[in-house]
């Protein structure tokens, strides 16, 4: 019987060994040639990398640095020192200043209440300036950066009036006051299409509270189409405390919701306020319990509700036609 060899002589085969043992590629060779023949003749590199011509079965490869996108400067670097909002003041000096001057603060952001913050938060108690409790890392972007002593304080770029400022408005025209309260609208979007639909409809005055409310922004202004210009708007501290002062002063108040009487049907032409409720919830239930009557639209689609803005527009304006057929 013939002795069988051993099957590691089947593998005594010298290959190169490069590529994993699978011998060199056709593209390695062709680029070890070339690069051979470019070093014999003398010419040199440019610089940016071989790039082989593409063919056929075979991928191109460029050179990482040609490829590569370059950053400019302002990209690669980052400014810290960038300056804070021009309606945000930092520190607590500034703070405490703009505080004992009566300055019209939307709301504070601290974190901490030690030291002399406990006089800051002390006033702005006293005011009814809403407080904000805050990590480091949120003042730091508020403040651009600079130093904010764990305080900032957002004010507002337009001024605020007064209920009795919106009510000596009326007794200017010589017209039965005309006002609009909104209870807890937060989107500023919505604010700013109520103000000017109210400026346009011939409105006195906006009532909006100090918490859990959209305050008079840029973004407001941009959406009344310049209307927060002419139109007065009130911040107050408790809503159903305004409509028991506004009742008592001889106007109704009505508030826009479901379930009441369809606003074609009321009578709104005399001295009148409408309540407004929030995106979300609507007229709060205190509040709604305070108001002289409710108001509804009809809705026969399958929708059940309307954007606050769109329905504030609609009582607005059924307001101001009531009020010119009782001119005729």
């Amino acid at each position: 019987m013939a002795k069988v060899k051993n099957r590691r002589d089947n593998h005594n085969i010298k290959r190169p060994k490069s590529h994993a043992g699978y011998g060199e590629s056709q593209g390695t060779r062709e680029m070890r040639e070339q690069s051979g023949s470019r070093r014999s003749s003398g010419q040199k590199d440019s610089g940016q990398g071989y790039r082989k011509p593409a063919s056929a079965g075979s991928r191109p490869t460029y050179d990482r640095k040609e490829s590569r996108p370059q950053r400019s400067q302002s990209q690669s670097s980052f400014d810290r020192t960038n300056e804070p909002d021009a309606n945000v003041i930092i520190g607590r000096n500034p703070v405490t200043e703009a505080l004992k001057a009566g300055r019209e603060i939307d709301k504070l952001l601290v974190t901490s209440r030690e030291g002399s913050m406990i006089k800051i938060l002390a006033m702005a108690k006293e005011q009814g300036i809403p407080v904000m409790y805050v990590e480091k890392a949120a003042l730091d972007r508020v403040s651009g950066g600079q130093v904010h002593q764990g305080v900032a304080a957002f004010v507002s770029p337009y001024a605020y009036s007064t209920i009795d400022e919106i009510l000596a408005r009326a007794a200017e025209r010589d017209e039965d006051p005309f006002i609009i309260i909104l209870d807890g609208l937060e989107d500023p979007h919505n604010l700013g299409a109520i103000m000017r639909t109210a400026e346009c409809a011939g409105a006195h005055g906006i009532i909006i509270p100090k918490r859990h409310s959209c305050g008079l922004t840029e973004t407001v202004a941009k959406a009344s189409a310049g209307a927060i210009e002419y139109m007065p708007v009130a911040k107050v501290t408790n809503i159903p405390q305004t409509i028991d002062e506004l009742k008592e002063r001889g106007i109704w108040v009505a508030a826009c919701g479901m379930g009441g009487t369809d606003y074609y049907r009321e009578d709104m032409s005399g001295k009148i306020a409408v309540v407004i409720g929030s995106e979300g919830f609507g007229v709060s239930k205190l509040v709604k319990e305070k108001c002289d009557f409710i108001v509804s639209m009809p809705m026969v689609g399958r929708i059940n509700s309307l954007n606050a803005s769109n329905a504030a527009a609609i009582v607005i304006y059924e307001i101001r036609k009531q009020r010119d057929q009782k001119k005729i």
